[in-house]
């Protein structure tokens, strides 16, 4: 190590040094976040523990200890943030053998996740409560993620340039980084990039809307932007609406169950989506698909039963 580690230092010292020197300046401040998390809770969990006492026991310890209050995917990640460290250790001579092999990752029982989303009808009560006027505002803001399933943080990034007007298409290139300010940032994953097709309609409100606006400029974010602030106005639509309260996530959730309900091949939804494979869209709106399937099931049986 490049400090002077010794194996009688206790392992959260050592851990908070590791993400110093390997860590800090070469990764995204979100991903920073979570090493640091992880530093919280070895402190609250293993206070004492010494990086020359990290056998598969104590560290199996400190994983169930850490199991006991999170799901098995979240021990699993803290697992993985641990783990760098910990061979560090073990090639620098610190640990004799490797406490993490064979590590065993349990965790509480996934809380089952309901996406809230809108059905048809729904979607169109809350569109006719927009206040669509010649100005881009949060409305038109909520239209654009309601027609498209961009994530929240796409969908602030986008600029004059990304709308192609003859090939009625939309640019998804970039995020806008609303949680540290910094500006535009790279998207979630390469799959992310992509260029969707939207309406005529949309593609002819846009272009007026954005043909005196800065080419290279976000439309939408024009300063520090909270999504709570969005996720407000949104609520208050729903509510006038008389229809259920979501979050503006809810409308990516509605997009695609809408697409989905259409017919439109779960492929394509992964694509228009971002998604990194078509699993990530199956196991997101599983309980959807079931219920497509279900109808299936029924359309076969009526065309079977007319069979002589």
């Amino acid at each position: 190590m490049p400090y002077n580690a010794d194996k009688m230092d206790l392992f959260y010292d050592y851990y908070a040094q590791w993400i110093k020197i390997y860590k800090d300046g070469a990764i995204r401040k979100v991903t920073m976040d979570k090493y640091l998390l992880t530093l919280t809770w070895i402190k609250r969990l293993a206070p004492d523990l010494k990086i020359c006492e990290l056998t598969r026991i104590t560290y199996q310890k400190l994983l169930n200890d850490y199991a006991e209050l999170h799901e098995r995917q979240t021990t699993m990640d803290f697992h993985h943030q641990l783990k760098g460290a910990v061979l560090d250790a073990v090639d620098e001579g610190l640990i004799e053998r490797d406490p993490t092999r064979k590590a065993i990752i349990k965790g509480k029982k996934p809380r089952e996740k309901k996406i809230r989303y809108l059905n048809q009808f729904e979607l169109h009560r809350l569109l006719s409560d927009l206040e669509l006027g010649q100005t881009l505002n949060w409305d038109w803001f909520i239209l654009l993620v309601a027609k498209t399933g961009m994530r929240f943080s796409e969908a602030l990034a986008i600029t004059p340039k990304d709308f192609d007007f003859s090939k009625q298409s939309l640019s998804i290139s970039k995020t806008w980084d609303y949680k540290g300010n910094t500006g535009f940032m790279p998207t979630k994953n390469q799959s992310s990039v992509r260029r969707i097709q939207i309406d005529w309609q949309l593609i002819i409100q846009f272009s007026t809307l954005v043909k005196d606006l800065p080419e290279d400029e976000p439309i939408f974010a024009g300063g520090k932007v909270y999504n709570s602030t969005v996720n407000d106005i949104l609520a208050r639509h729903c509510e006038r609406a008389g229809i259920p309260v979501i979050a503006i996530h809810g409308l990516r959730h509605t997009h695609a169950s809408l697409l989905l309900f259409a017919g439109v091949s779960i492929a394509s939804v992964a694509r228009r989506l971002g998604h990194s494979s078509m699993t990530t869209t199956q196991k997101t709106y599983l309980h959807i698909i079931k219920e497509l399937e279900n109808k299936d099931v029924d359309l076969v049986m009526r065309s079977l039963s007319s069979l002589n």
